[in-house]
């Protein structure tokens, strides 16, 4: 089969950085070509396309779906034009993988999906998390029941914000309206945890601005002063339903911690995911057991199926996973593990959570979505 033609939308950090899309792609280049990238700063995409071989830049979305024969787009554009951007990208017939979150109405997310639907498209949205085999074996240890009844989980999925460090670009829109922690970090711990224990009923959470002001701390826009209007500050506590519960955090305040990145409470046990591959020491994941060996209790760290292969893998391939689940999706018709449905329903909780932060009410949930099997 020959490979998709992508085209990339947004040349910036996401697609050029030493994690980006673009500088991970040589092992899956049979399976996917950029042959166009297109993004609105002047001269951007053309520079990017030089750099790594692309033969088509164009200055707009617009011109890159009129200009080439696409079979997909990577929409690696900022949080605020996802929604629009998404649309018109299903609307012109193309597959589609997206950075998140999916889109920042539930409007533009149910118009994503009718469009997709439609034309029976391919969507696959990040965060990519689900896809490493500590996330798959956490989910398929507590459906088998391995730490009894769920209780609840603590999610940290923050940290102390772009302008906190050496960001190559400016930071400002980050801390504005219409983007925020939630979006940026948030997504990673609710995508998580809903990806383990499945869709979740309820959410409350508190918001607000630690401070209206943020100075970059480094890089080259070090000591630019920010306006913070965006809330910086989120907690959630989800409710799945039967006393099951999670703590998610979504903030710019979170400079540094030693906690894991997530622990799932049992009442026979609990699981540990470290936050390896994503800075966190020990195994990538553990589970305590009440009867752990002849009726002693104890920590195990199990061997992850097949091996580290899959998860080095995947982590060898940073953010272009996206690209290459998105070209074994198509390529085999299944279903993405990244779908919309669930993409779809993160996104509900996010809002809701705002929502519940304004109006200090419990917030129903009506969206939902399945575990793979």
């Amino acid at each position: 089969m020959s490979p998709l033609r992508i085209g990339v939308l947004g040349a910036g950090m996401i697609a050029t950085g030493g994690g980006g899309v673009l500088p991970n792609l040589d092992s899956i280049r049979h399976k996917a070509e950029v042959v166009a990238i297109a993004d609105v700063v002047p001269d951007l995409a053309k520079t990017v396309a030089g750099r790594f071989g692309i033969p088509n830049a164009f200055t707009s979305l617009e011109a890159m779906l009129d200009g080439v024969e696409l079979d997909a787009v990577v929409n690696l554009t900022p949080i605020p034009v996802h929604g629009r951007t998404c649309a018109q990208i299903l609307a012109a017939g193309k597959h589609l993988a997206t950075e998140k979150p999916l889109a920042t109405s539930m409007e533009d997310a149910d118009r994503i999906c009718e469009l997709a639907a439609e034309s029976d498209l391919t969507v696959v949205c990040a965060p990519f998390n689900m896809l490493y085999p500590d996330r798959a074996e956490a989910r398929r240890l507590v459906r088998e029941g391995a730490i009894g009844k769920v209780a609840f989980a603590r999610v940290r999925s923050s940290h102390g914000g772009p302008a906190s460090g050496a960001w190559p670009a400016d930071p400002t829109w980050f801390y504005q309206k219409g983007s925020g922690p939630l979006f940026d970090m948030g997504v990673y711990g609710i995508h998580e945890i809903t990806g383990i224990l499945g869709p979740a009923r309820r959410v409350v959470a508190f918001a607000g601005i630690t401070e209206p002001t943020r100075t970059v701390r480094g890089g080259p826009f070090q000591g630019k002063t920010i306006d913070v209007t965006a809330d910086d500050n989120v907690l959630m506590l989800l409710d799945f339903g039967e006393s099951t519960f999670a703590v998610v955090d979504g903030t710019f305040n979170v400079n540094a911690a030693r906690g894991p990145k997530l622990e799932i409470y049992g009442r026979e046990g609990t699981i540990n995911l470290s936050g390896r591959p994503f800075g966190g020491d020990g195994p990538p994941l553990e589970i305590f057991r009440m009867d752990a060996v002849g009726g002693l209790r104890g920590w195990i760290a199990p061997d992850l199926p097949d091996g580290d292969a899959p998860m080095r893998r995947l982590v060898g391939l940073h953010r272009a996973v996206l690209v290459d689940h998105l070209a074994d999706c198509v390529a085999s018709g299944t279903r993405p593990l990244l779908n919309l449905e669930h993409a779809r329903h993160v996104l509900e909780i996010m809002l809701k959570a705002d929502e519940a932060a304004r109006t200090g009410q419990a917030q129903e949930l009506t969206t939902t979505f399945s575990l793979p099997e």
